[in-house]
């Protein structure tokens, strides 16, 4: 992977490369503002988002990556990833917070889900502690809810109690079903609905919530106070009682113009599915048997106890007209 050993990071553009100072800086009082921040994951569908939004308010930020993007000149970009402990140093050096979107959704081997989501959080944790960092926002997933069901879920599982037991200002959030542009797992659904049959796991219901509103959440979690220190959060697009399978599907097949079929499949055919998944596309493949394991969860509901205080955030996208708008950019991008 391509390394930067003269500076701690590159930056193209012409803003003012984020200052850093050498053996941290004194903890934060709540409520001081945020500065700069240090970003990983921000290749990613959500990262991809969270840079737009800091960009838009001019924040400086340090991202990680395994390989420097090119369009991205105003970020500082770091090479490296979570495994490598000299560019998690250069990542956190001099910033006020970390904010961790990195993690291993889907893979072939069950073991990468400990190496890449429990490690590299912990090697992430360790470096903000050496250099002072004070404030950590982590993005779980509702999976954690539910580690026995999932290899992937019981390594967020282990990632967050990292995180709590850290003694650093932490705050959880656990996203539901993520949608909008770019994003290539929810695109498998509006796929399936485009040809109008879209099959579904055993009965039960999920929430979902719009990229866009996760990046503006995430940025109103960066500032510590007493009301988000050290707190577990499941938000949520404002529906109460989330969507049935049934209903998700139906909205997805309006957002594409189509009345989709959507059965109800058993977890054993589920299982066959992922079986055939594997030979079809190798460890390209979508549907794993460790996501069976959750899919066929019956609540996956954001929990109303562990809402955001709506003077902090609530949602703005309401989640068909979402949807519409994601598809739409599916076809613009030609996905569709």
């Amino acid at each position: 992977m391509p390394r930067d050993h003269g500076h701690p990071g590159k930056r193209a553009g012409g803003k003012a490369r984020l200052c850093t100072a050498p053996g941290g800086h004194p903890p934060r009082p709540y409520g001081a503002a945020v500065k700069a921040i240090a970003v990983t994951g921000g290749t990613g569908f959500v990262g991809q988002t969270v840079l737009d939004v800091l960009d838009e308010r001019g924040m400086a930020v340090r991202a990680l990556a395994r390989s420097v993007p090119s369009d991205r000149d105003a970020i500082e970009w770091v090479a490296g990833s979570l495994g490598d402990a000299a560019a998690l140093g250069r990542l956190v050096e001099g910033v006020d917070a970390v904010l961790h979107i990195a993690g291993l959704t889907n893979t072939p081997d069950p073991a990468d889900f400990t190496v890449a989501n429990v490690s590299g959080t912990a090697s992430l944790l360790d470096a903000a502690k050496r250099a002072g960092v004070k404030r950590f926002v982590f993005v779980s997933s509702l999976s954690a809810r539910e580690p026995a069901l999932s290899a992937y879920g019981e390594s967020k599982a282990q990632a967050e109690q990292l995180v709590s037991g850290s003694g650093l200002d932490w705050t959880i959030v656990r996203p539901p079903a993520v949608y909008g542009p770019r994003d290539r797992d929810m695109f498998e659904l509006f796929k399936s609905a485009r040809l109008g049959f879209v099959p579904l796991p055993p009965s039960g219901a999920t929430s979902m919530i719009h990229v866009d509103d996760l990046a503006r959440l995430l940025m109103a979690l960066l500032p510590s106070s007493p009301r988000v220190h050290r707190k577990l959060f499941e938000p949520d697009d404002g529906r109460t009682g989330g969507w049935s399978y049934g209903e998700m599907a139906a909205a997805i097949g309006e957002a594409v113009g189509r009345r989709v079929f959507a059965p109800n499949m058993p977890a054993p055919l589920l299982r066959g599915a992922a079986g055939l998944d594997r030979i079809l596309r190798g460890n390209r493949a979508k549907l794993t048997a460790d996501r069976v394991g959750y899919m066929c969860h019956p609540n996956w509901v954001a929990r109303s106890d562990r809402a955001v205080p709506t003077d902090i955030w609530t949602p703005s996208v309401e989640t068909r007209e979402g949807l519409r708008s994601t598809a739409e950019w599916y076809r613009q991008q030609g996905w569709l």
